[in-house]
């Protein structure tokens, strides 16, 4: 959808068919959408013809493609969350906690490189603002990852930052050249308390109704982090309209925050 800002009249720009999650700019002027049911997308915005850039890994379909950051050269960093739980059943891969979330790099040329495994539900994706390293969010382990992609240290992967006060989900670069985060929901008390205990509980509480599982708290917060990993901005509000933001990307004096659970999005003005 393309949303006027100024009246919130929206638009209609393409139906991938699927189920699209995280968008991003292409350099050519197109858009590169991670579609769960299709993989990683290109969308020319001119014709509105959608090409499929990858759609299977080791000729196996992606369970659930997420989010990408795409370098100024055309290349995409992007997220397989689970290679177990699909979309629709995301909290069985918090709970379950198997830690099977994967961070790949296809090349301008196509060519599609692993480059992370054994990731916590991972999720968003940010390239440094210089592009010498990429963050990628683990959800179920309330933390960033920064994997280098230059300098003597190229290959490692380390923590980003401190550990996040709740679930981080998409994740952006912004124009201030910042490292945002949508905190999608805080803590929560009673996961906390499985994640240590043995497979076969978590498997249990997974069995009950979905009611009675560990559920997400409305609120609105977003963070943002310098390139070094040091907090520069934590933003919390309510509305009775939005929560739970999944999505979020700052430009010049607002940020923008979306959700696959609410029918709007939601926009902060950066204090002065």
């Amino acid at each position: 959808m393309a949303i006027d800002p100024g009246t919130g009249q929206h638009t209609v720009v393409c139906d991938t068919t699927g189920r699209p999650l995280g968008l991003e700019l292409h350099p050519d002027g197109g858009v590169i959408i991670c579609d769960v049911d299709r993989g990683v997308l290109h969308l020319d915005l001119e014709d509105g013809s959608i090409t499929e850039l990858v759609t299977t890994i080791d000729g196996r379909p992606m369970a659930f493609c997420n989010n990408a950051a795409v370098a100024a050269d055309g290349t995409i960093y992007f997220t397989d969350s689970s290679t177990r739980f699909g979309f629709e059943h995301w909290r069985g891969d918090l709970l379950e906690h198997g830690a099977t979330g994967r961070l790949f790099r296809r090349s301008p040329g196509g060519r599609v490189d692993k480059l992370a495994d054994g990731l916590a539900f991972a999720n968003g994706v940010a390239l440094a603002a210089d592009e010498s390293y990429v963050v990628v969010a683990e959800t179920a382990g309330y933390a960033l990852r920064r994997y280098q992609l230059a300098g003597p240290d190229q290959g490692a992967i380390v923590a980003f930052g401190d550990v996040l006060p709740g679930f981080p989900d998409n994740i952006s670069t912004g124009t201030d050249g910042l490292i945002w985060v949508a905190i999608e929901s805080p803590r929560d008390k009673s996961l906390d308390l499985l994640l240590p205990r043995v497979p076969f509980l978590r498997t249990i509480v997974w069995a009950l109704p979905q009611r009675l599982q560990p559920q997400p708290k409305r609120l609105i917060r977003a963070q943002a982090y310098d390139a070094e990993g040091r907090l520069v901005h934590d933003l919390e509000a309510t509305h009775p309209d939005f929560g739970k933001p999944t999505g979020v990307r700052q430009v010049d004096g607002n940020v923008w925050l979306g959700s696959f659970e609410e029918s709007a999005i939601a926009c902060l003005t950066l204090p002065t």
